[in-house]
């Protein structure tokens, strides 16, 4: 479970910053940082049982 919230966390980070680095694709800005966040309160309070 630790392994899979790593790597969401992870991915949603590449795609916020590929959308701030490319013209154009600022909602994939915004739609990258809300699952980020999102995934790290899911997985806060799933590891903090």
């Amino acid at each position: 479970m630790k392994t899979l919230i790593l790597v969401l966390l992870a991915l949603w980070l590449v795609f916020a910053v590929l959308g701030a680095v490319l013209e154009g694709l600022f909602w994939l800005t915004v739609i990258g940082l809300v699952a980020f966040a999102a995934t790290a309160a899911w997985g806060w309070l799933k590891l903090r049982r």
